[in-house]
């Protein structure tokens, strides 16, 4: 079993990154996006009485009156930033319970692997058995990477920078006040930046130069 050389303690902050094994695609449609962001939701709280998938089969009425009592339990992790890729995503969380970041991500991957498996008629792992972590040390690195995430789809070339905006599946817009946010709390960078239109330039102004960031990792064969 590979060993974390990044230790998960709590009450730190931490950019986690995995992708598909052998950077095969892991999101091939809307649904597959959201059943993702369905299960961080989900999974974010300690000790769902069920498993999601047996939650998604209850009726309407039931699923919500059970969401409801969920988000009265503690919860593992703060989430302040997401980007979900074909190939890979991106979080940007907070860990509130000794090793709530662990439990979180092995029940999304785990969850989502078995979904996303069945419904393709695959076998065998879907991410790499250990996602990365880099340990938040200070505000202006906390700043810095939420830019990165949100800055993602358009250094990785997936769309142009003056269409971000209408990527759905990234945090970004809830930072802005276009999308309502379900579970991200974006107060803290926010505050640091000194709010919306601050946070908002902060993060186009630097758009072409991470770009140029991500080519040079790319010829030098690392990965990001």
């Amino acid at each position: 079993m590979p060993y974390r050389k990044t230790i998960l303690a709590t009450g730190e902050i931490y950019h986690i990154l995995n992708r598909g094994v052998a950077q095969m695609p892991i999101f091939s449609s809307s649904r597959e996006y959201s059943r993702f962001l369905e299960l961080i939701d989900f999974y974010r709280y300690l000790n769902p009485l069920l498993s999601f998938s047996h939650y998604n089969r209850l009726p309407k009425e039931e699923k919500n009156l059970f969401m409801t009592n969920l988000r009265k339990n503690h919860r593992l992790v703060e989430i302040f930033a997401y980007c979900l890729m074909p190939n890979h995503f991106h979080l940007l969380l907070k860990q509130f319970v000794d090793k709530g970041v662990s439990m979180v991500l092995a029940n999304v991957q785990n969850g989502y692997a078995k979904y996303f498996n069945l419904k393709h008629q695959r076998k065998g792992p879907l991410v790499q058995s250990m996602f990365k972590a880099v340990r938040i040390e200070t505000d202006e690195q906390f700043l810095h990477i939420s830019r990165y995430i949100h800055l993602n789809p358009s250094s990785s070339y997936l769309l142009k920078i003056d269409k971000l905006l209408s990527y759905p599946w990234f945090s970004l817009p809830e930072y802005l006040e276009i999308r309502t946010p379900v579970f991200v709390n974006s107060k803290a960078i926010l505050d640091l930046a000194g709010g919306k239109e601050r946070y908002r330039k902060f993060v186009f102004d630097q758009a072409e130069y991470q770009r140029e960031l991500d080519r040079i990792k790319h010829l030098s064969l690392e990965i990001p």
